[in-house]
């Protein structure tokens, strides 16, 4: 995911990600400090050393204690200085992180640039996090959007495809229920073109999970779902018979999904479509 940015009383500060995480620029924050003041300063404090400690021994396996404990002990010291980078080589910390290039500076994972915000203003502290929520909920609508627009391309695809059905497939005079086992025997078709079990085969093999086989698939088998429905009523036109109709779909099944796989917009769409798992 790009940078992003928000306004927090009039300073312009940038969220990127790292580790899968929002991490928040402390370099930006800083700018609506007023005086002299370095992160190094805060970073000396004995406070904050004792906050990152914790945070990292809650979210960090591999943060190194031997080295944060002599840190710890020379923390608040007059001669005592660390720097970022010097704090990330020596405890293998993840909490922060210091880039160059373009979007360089000091970046801090959301939690503990929240705590920084205090060292700015109480006041810029709480705008930071009502404009950090505000972009997250911004983000979680458009990607509900992205997803429900895939979902509703489906439902449209399937419609095509069981209107296919009823001109080719369903002969004249069945009953509603001879001609929902049509329909269910044609669904099953593309999920076993896709995903290799019946719907009956998947609920057996899944009794514990609350829904259907489509609602647990990722957004590049929906993807390949909806074109598959399109592709099967072009085929059922054509009178095809099933037999040969599976074997089609499914090579392009795996034809569509080793290419979707290998795309970077599809896999962007996918990261965000799991972490708001709508």
């Amino acid at each position: 995911m790009k940078n992003r940015t928000i306004n927090v009383k009039g300073s312009e500060v940038t969220i990127a990600t790292r580790f899968g995480q929002d991490y928040i620029s402390l370099t930006d924050m800083l700018k609506a400090k007023d005086g002299d003041f370095f992160i190094s300063d805060w970073l000396r404090n004995r406070n904050t050393v004792e906050f990152l400690g914790i945070w990292e021994s809650v979210y960090n396996p591999d943060f190194n204690y031997g080295e944060f404990a002599i840190i710890k002990s020379q923390a608040g010291l007059n001669s005592y200085k660390i720097s970022v980078k010097e704090w990330v080589a020596k405890t293998n910390a993840i909490g922060l992180q210091a880039t160059a290039g373009r979007y360089g500076g000091t970046y801090a994972h959301k939690d503990i640039a929240f705590e920084f915000g205090m060292w700015i203003s109480a006041e810029f502290k709480i705008y930071l996090i009502k404009e950090f929520q505000r972009l997250k909920d911004e983000e979680a609508r458009a990607t509900s959007l992205e997803w429900n627009f895939q979902r509703t391309l489906s439902k449209v695809n399937y419609k095509i495809q069981t209107d296919a059905i009823k001109a080719r497939l369903i002969p004249a005079r069945l009953t509603q229920a001879q001609t929902g086992i049509i329909y269910a025997t044609e669904a099953d078709l593309l999920n076993v073109a896709l995903f290799g079990l019946t719907a009956a085969q998947w609920r057996q093999a899944n009794s514990e999970a609350t829904g259907n086989m489509r609602d647990f698939a990722t957004l590049e088998q929906l993807v390949v779902l909806s074109n598959l429905e399109s592709i099967n009523a072009v085929l059922i036109h054509q009178g095809l018979e099933q037999a040969a109709r599976l074997k089609q779909l499914n090579n392009i099944a795996i034809s569509q999904m080793q290419s979707l796989l290998g795309n970077d917009t599809v896999k962007k769409l996918s990261a965000v479509a799991g972490k708001t798992n709508v």
